[in-house]
């Protein structure tokens, strides 16, 4: 028995995270037809873009999926209308209070885990009744948690913290990455980065080439005064850093980062210019392969890891 699949009806304990300009509908139906749980990626979509997604995922597997709703948004009511409207059967909720908006997809029978960065914040999850917690570690791309805790820092912690079903995220792209997420208490893994460069991405193919050229160290965590996110360096990288250095004011930097700075990097392709997320473990990921073919990378991978441990002696 596993807590993640049962919770959410699917084969394997696998959801694809929901990432901005990469998760449209085609990688999520993709990774949902595999037997994992495929996420539509909110946070990069006006609401008429994502109802169009949530209806083309629908007409493309017969199998539950969801979408991933940033809740600082500055369109959630609307977000949140079209997710009701759609009958969406799962909810990720990030970057927020989760009891603004749990009872009420909950009254509407969506299942709802949120995103946390700490086991103070799984606590209060539980305590605004999600059915599941998220605990990613900052190795993940994108948007972090300021604590700066890595992914086999967290889990153990915040399964001490609460009993909820827990899924660790943060540099797991391997079969071998989700025994050890499961070794320390996990019992479902969030994979970003990894089908974040496979064929159904909606990133460009520019950016998808750039990531998997990269190397241990390429990416870091940056902007830490406006919302700490982990970024290939480039020039727009260099940029943020000097602005950090000398201790620019929140103004500058907001400044500097304009609007679409990620749309331009991660889905326009501007290597240079653009704001290229992605997470640490890019630098262990050689070549572009379909979604399906990663989950069952993943499940081959973690059943023989799992044997071969079974087979250690000591």
């Amino acid at each position: 028995m596993n807590r993640i699949s049962d919770l959410f009806g699917i084969r394997y304990p696998i959801v694809q995270a929901g990432m901005v300009w990469c998760s449209g509908w085609k990688l999520a139906a993709a990774v949902s037809n595999a037997g994992g749980l495929g996420l539509i990626g909110a946070g990069s979509m006006y609401p008429d873009i994502l109802r169009e997604h949530i209806q083309k995922c629908k007409a493309a597997t017969g199998n539950p999926f969801g979408v991933n709703v940033p809740l600082m948004y500055p369109q959630i009511e609307e977000i949140m209308q079209i997710i009701l409207e759609e009958k969406v059967p799962v909810v990720f909720t990030s970057a927020g209070n989760p009891k603004t908006w749990t009872s009420k997809l909950k009254e509407a029978g969506i299942k709802v885990a949120h995103v946390v960065s700490s086991s103070k914040f799984a606590v209060k999850c539980a305590e605004a009744g999600v059915d599941a917690v998220v605990a990613e570690g900052f190795e993940a791309g994108g948007h972090n948690g300021r604590e700066e805790t890595t992914t086999f820092a967290l889990i153990p912690q915040v399964r001490k913290a609460v009993d909820l079903p827990l899924i660790a995220a943060g540099g797991i792209a391997t079969g071998e990455g989700m025994a050890a997420a499961f070794a320390l208490g996990a019992e479902g893994v969030q994979v970003g980065t990894r089908f974040a460069l496979t064929e159904e991405s909606s990133a460009s193919e520019a950016f998808k080439q750039r990531c998997i050229s990269l190397n241990e160290g390429d990416t870091l965590l940056s902007l830490k005064k406006v919302s700490p996110t982990r970024l290939i360096k480039n020039e727009f990288y260099q940029q943020v850093q000097q602005l950090e250095d000398r201790g620019a004011p929140l103004e500058e930097l907001r400044e500097l980062l304009g609007r679409g700075r990620s749309k331009r990097g991660i889905f326009e392709g501007d290597l240079t210019e653009g704001e290229l997320e992605i997470g640490q473990i890019a630098s262990h990921i050689r070549e572009i392969i379909p979604a399906g073919e990663v989950v069952k990378q993943i499940m081959k991978g973690f059943h023989q890891t799992v044997k071969k441990l079974s087979d250690v002696q000591l």
